[in-house]
């Protein structure tokens, strides 16, 4: 996927996505960002720009908690949680989330004949013909 696109896809997903990340199990911030790397296959990069002030805004949200622990190299790494809210949250913006990938697929499915059958029904709700 092109970067430009990918961004544009993540305006609107990045918090989910985080979400679904923290949910299979505690992390920190980089490991958030691997995680969903991971998980897509490599094709999704999180710029860790991107990463970080989201992580503060869903722990401001209060849909994730953080606790300080070490990290594998030994270092000191913020580690994130789901919430109870969280996991309400991830559950309704999952669910929102496929019925909307759902619409545009069917959108995207639409043939000509069809577009053009649902026309012909909407001209005749219109002109009042419509039972």
């Amino acid at each position: 996927m092109g970067h430009d696109k990918q961004n544009d896809l993540l305006q609107g997903t990045l918090d989910l996505l985080i979400l679904k990340a923290v949910s299979l199990g505690p992390l920190h911030g980089y490991g958030v960002l691997l995680r969903i790397q991971q998980i897509s296959g490599e094709e999704l990069v999180i710029q860790q720009g991107s990463l970080y002030p989201a992580l503060y805004r869903l722990e401001h949200q209060g849909v994730i908690t953080s606790e300080w622990g070490e990290s594998d190299n030994n270092r000191r790494a913020k580690y994130y949680r789901l919430t109870r809210t969280g996991r309400d949250r991830l559950r309704e913006e999952t669910e929102e989330w496929k019925r909307m990938a759902g619409i545009v697929g069917a959108i995207l499915s639409a043939t000509k004949e069809a577009a053009n059958s649902i026309q012909f029904a909407v001209r005749k709700r219109v002109e009042g013909t419509f039972l």
